[in-house]
């Protein structure tokens, strides 16, 4: 299993670069296409018309596939890392477990159903995958504390605890924001007396 593991190190890595280039790739296609603003649309508004929706729907669900190997990878490292050298009670790290795989299917969900198409449906997924995933960062960061100084440094600690900090600081406006949008659209004019709440969602939500 710990070969395994070792075997492991390259899918959070894999992650976040394939992520990275399904947000940006899905951005300029849309973009160049005419299709969204440049300035601040949702990360959904770029992978609602095709071609981009293609692009979008394939990458995102191969995000969602790698995110469930890293939160399986890190679990497994964590039960492990418990069983020599008890730090915290083994629910905590399954339940954070439990909570990145529901995050991953609400990863999915906003894959397989665009936001004009059927906007109830997507806006559930990807109410699942920010809430979610927010609440698995944050669970992990106070599991590495609980691991201090056997299994990190108290810089990784930190890092991962701003992170968390960060996103928990981002998703409670932007989910406030986008509630108070009484319609789900690509084009907004600035004059419209709900585009500020467009925009700081929009912000919150790339962060």
């Amino acid at each position: 299993m710990l070969c395994f593991l070792r075997g492991m190190a390259f899918v959070p890595f894999l992650l976040v670069s394939w992520s990275s280039a399904a947000f940006i790739i899905s951005y300029l296609v849309a973009v160049l296409s005419g299709h969204v603003n440049p300035f601040l649309p949702y990360i959904s508004d770029t992978g609602t018309t095709p071609p981009e929706s293609g692009i979008f729907g394939f990458m995102i669900n191969f995000s969602a596939f790698l995110g469930a190997a890293t939160m399986y990878t890190r679990y497994k490292i964590v039960k492990k890392q418990n069983e020599s050298h008890y730090f915290s009670a083994p629910v905590f790290n399954l339940v954070s477990f439990v909570l990145g795989l529901v995050g991953c299917i609400g990863m999915g969900i906003v894959a397989n159903f665009q936001e004009l198409a059927v906007p109830v449906v997507h806006d559930g997924g990807a109410l699942l995958a920010f809430v979610c995933g927010v609440v698995y960062t944050l669970l992990q960061s106070i599991i590495s504390y609980k691991a201090y100084p056997q299994w990190n440094s108290l810089k990784t600690c930190h890092v991962r605890m701003t992170i968390s900090a960060i996103s928990c600081t981002a998703v409670i406006p932007m989910i406030a924001c986008a509630s108070l949008i009484s319609i789900t659209k690509l084009e907004w004019n600035p004059e419209e007396k709900e585009y500020m709440y467009h925009v700081v969602s929009a912000i919150c939500e790339w962060i």
